[in-house]
C-alpha cells in the first residue's frame, strides 16, 4: 500500500491508535492535533489520498475542516470520526464532502475497513441533499465501513406488513437485510403525522426503512445478528425524521398493486 493518510484529531490516544493501526497494514500516515495544523499539513492535497478528521475539536470542527479541504481539492476523500454523531450531522457531513463515518469508539478492524472502502470509491457530490432527509443519500455513503442499496420492497397482503430488502456490503460481508414495518407501527406513524395517508405512498415507507437501517449501522458499527430488523417503536429520532419528511416532496416509486 502506497496511499498516504492524514489523521486530524485532538485526542492523543485516539490519534496514536489510528496511526499504529493503519501503519501496521502498510499505509503512510501523518497526524495533526487540530484543524489549523491539519490544513497546514494538507496544503493543496496532492500528497494525501484520504483525510480522517474528528468532528469535535477546538478552534475548528471536523465539518469546517472538511469544507476548507474540499474547497482546495474537490476530489478529496474524507472520513468523519465522532462520538457525538447524529443522522442530521451525518447528512451535513455528506454535504461537506464526507464519504464515510466512524462512530467512536471503534476497533482497528472497523477503521481499516472504512479506510479501504473509502479509498476504493469514487468521490460523489451531495450538496443538494437536505439535512433531515435520508432517502437515497445514505445508500451512496458508508457508515463504519458499511454501505447499502435498496433491493425491493413488498406488502404482505395478509398482515399489512411492509418489508424492505437492502443489500448491505462492508467489512468483508455482503448480506440481504430486511427491514419490516408492522401494520400497527404504520398506524402509529399516521397518528403521529395526523394523516390518513402518508406522503409519497410506498416510497415513504421505504425511506423510513432506509433511515432506520442507516441509524442501526451508524449506532452499532456492525450488521444485525439476524437478517431481519423489525421497527416496533416510534422512537424520538424517527418522530423527528417523520416531522422533517412532512415538509419534503417525496416522489413515489415501485408502486404496489
Amino acid at each position: 500500500m502506497n496511499e498516504k493518510l492524514l489523521i486530524i484529531d485532538d485526542e492523543t490516544n485516539v490519534r496514536t491508535m489510528m496511526q499504529l493501526a493503519l501503519r501496521h497494514v502498510g499505509y503512510q500516515v501523518e497526524t495533526a492535533t487540530n484543524g489549523i495544523e491539519g490544513l497546514e499539513k494538507y496544503g493543496n492535497g496532492e500528497n494525501f489520498d484520504l483525510v480522517i478528521v474528528d468532528q469535535r475539536m477546538p478552534q475548528m470542527t471536523g465539518i469546517e475542516v472538511q469544507k476548507a479541504i474540499f474547497s482546495r481539492n474537490p476530489k478529496a476523500k474524507f472520513i468523519l470520526a465522532t462520538a457525538f454523531g447524529t443522522i442530521d450531522l451525518a447528512l451535513e457531513a455528506i454535504q461537506a464532502g464526507a464519504q464515510d463515518f466512524l462512530r467512536k469508539p471503534f476497533t482497528a478492524e472497523t477503521l481499516r475497513a472504512a479506510v479501504r472502502t473509502t479509498l476504493d470509491r469514487e468521490v460523489e457530490h451531495h450538496t443538494a441533499v437536505p439535512v433531515g432527509m435520508v432517502c437515497k443519500s445514505f445508500t451512496r455513503t458508508t457508515f463504519n465501513g458499511y454501505s447499502f442499496s435498496s433491493e425491493e420492497d413488498h406488502l404482505d397482503e395478509k398482515t399489512g406488513e411492509v418489508h424492505c430488502d437492502f443489500r448491505v456490503v462492508g467489512q468483508g460481508q455482503d448480506r440481504i437485510i430486511t427491514v419490516s414495518l408492522p401494520a400497527y407501527f404504520q398506524e402509529l406513524v399516521k397518528a403521529h403525522a395526523d394523516l390518513e395517508q402518508v406522503p409519497g405512498g410506498p416510497r415513504f415507507w421505504q425511506a423510513l426503512a432506509e433511515e432506520f437501517l442507516a441509524d442501526f449501522l451508524w449506532t452499532n458499527a456492525s450488521l444485525p445478528e439476524t437478517p431481519k430488523l423489525i421497527i416496533e417503536d416510534l422512537s424520538s429520532p424517527l418522530r423527528n425524521w417523520i416531522d422533517s419528511m412532512l415538509t419534503v416532496d417525496l416522489p413515489s416509486s415501485h408502486a404496489r398493486s
